[in-house]
């Protein structure tokens, strides 16, 4: 049941909003990498309860709080948890300077260079909210803390963790993300909404030799430059025109002097696709490629090994229409836009696809119009990225209630 109008017990007050910024600077200054965010999830875990929520560990650092309210809808609201190895240089008084390490053991900086921040402080304020106007609304909402989307590892986890089984089962998953668009905004659109992306890891073996002796290497610089090259033709010559794919080379990696060919070369791949056929098509040209290449250079079967894998992030259209809907209510028609396909991606679908219901993810503003008409903002996973707090924060908050409000407000 919904109403054009959200109740006052569901709004913030001036001071819920400071409280609400000193929260997001708190975790903006505390980031922690994926699947080691453990004082985030004690953070979390302590808000939540504070509110009176029932919380659970999930997935390792994933957090699980349930607010019950009588018979009714069950919803979920998931929000991400983790940070990015990125130095932060936005020069904020709340800046980050926390390090975190690498599963090698690499020791690096530490950053929420994707807004996870901003989600955490929002879902938080809206369960206050939930919880403190239980006149308003009638069901259950399950806010899912989600660690590990930068690496596609954390919604796999909970789920695997049985977080179904553990949870109240949600009729519909909701989730939002802060981009570099204007501040007091929101988008959406129906479908296919974020790519599929996978990520490898190629090791070209070679044959060493001085560098003034070629005729005695097989140099795997040489050949995985051309396996760079030709990997590039894929989108341009085996995927149609009309059809969206994104090959990229990510890092290239070789040798330690420059008069020594080394016995092997690293670089990784990722790849971006919409279209089921189109991802397979890509893949094995990857792999085709990739051992023609060494083949014809008369090396080794270089060695690929999976980095990560994000699945489609697909929303509804009928419950996307819908939402749109309330959002135009909320905000006005000039500040609910018409979204286009991402090429990023997201594990968010994993949660809803786990249980087979549908899921609709919309997107909000960071950037004020000045810094936006100055060209080439900041984006996510840039060292600058650092969304203006207001109205970036609120209007997180105002959809976050306002999409739970549709589906169990009274």
């Amino acid at each position: 049941m919904t109403s054009t109008t959200i109740p006052q017990s569901l709004t913030m007050s001036g001071d819920s909003a400071a409280e609400l910024s000193e929260t997001y600077k708190y975790l903006h200054a505390n980031p922690e990498l994926s699947m080691q965010e453990h004082k985030t999830a004690d953070f979390l875990a302590k808000r939540l309860e504070d509110l009176g929520l029932e919380v659970f560990r999930c997935g390792g650092t994933g957090v699980v709080g349930v607010l019950r309210n009588g018979e009714g809808p069950v919803i979920g609201m998931r929000a991400d948890t983790d940070g990015l190895p990125v130095l932060e240089d936005t020069g904020l008084d709340y800046a980050s300077t926390a390090t975190g390490f690498l599963d090698d053991g690499t020791e690096v900086p530490t950053m929420h260079a994707c807004g996870h921040d901003t989600h955490m402080a929002t879902a938080l304020k809206t369960a206050e909210l939930y919880a403190g106007a239980k006149d308003a609304w009638a069901g259950t909402i399950v806010f899912v803390l989600q660690p590990g989307e930068e690496t596609a590892a954390g919604a796999r986890a909970m789920v695997e963790d049985g977080l179904w089984d553990k949870a109240p089962k949600p009729e519909i998953m909701f989730g939002q993300h802060v981009m570099n668009g204007l501040t007091g905004t929101v988008s959406l659109m129906g479908g296919a909404a974020m790519t599929t992306a996978d990520s490898f890891k190629v090791t070209v073996f070679g044959q060493g030799s001085h560098g003034s002796m070629p005729e005695h290497s097989i140099d795997p610089i040489v050949l995985g430059a051309s396996m760079v090259l030709r990997l590039q033709t894929i989108v341009s010559r085996q995927v149609a025109p009309q059809s969206a794919a994104v090959v990229t080379i990510g890092s290239f990696h070789a040798g330690l002097k420059e008069n020594v060919i080394p016995d092997r070369a690293v670089f990784t791949i990722n790849v971006r696709t919409f279209e089921t056929e189109v991802r397979e098509t890509v893949l094995s040209s990857i792999r085709r490629i990739i051992a023609a290449e060494a083949e014809a250079s008369g090396a080794p079967e270089p060695l690929i090994e999976d980095i990560s894998a994000f699945p489609p992030l697909y929303n509804d259209p009928t419950e996307t229409e819908k939402l749109a809907e309330e959002f135009r209510a909320e905000f006005g028609e000039e500040r609910v836009l018409q979204g286009s396909p991402v090429m990023g991606s997201e594990d968010f679908g994993a949660l809803a696809v786990a249980i087979e219901v549908p899921s609709v993810f919309w997107f909000f503003g960071g950037n004020d119009a000045k810094t936006l008409a100055a060209g080439h903002p900041p984006a996510n996973h840039s060292p600058f990225f650092a969304p203006v707090i207001e109205p970036t924060l609120s209007t997180g908050v105002q959809a976050a209630v306002r999409a739970l409000f549709s589906k169990v407000g009274k």
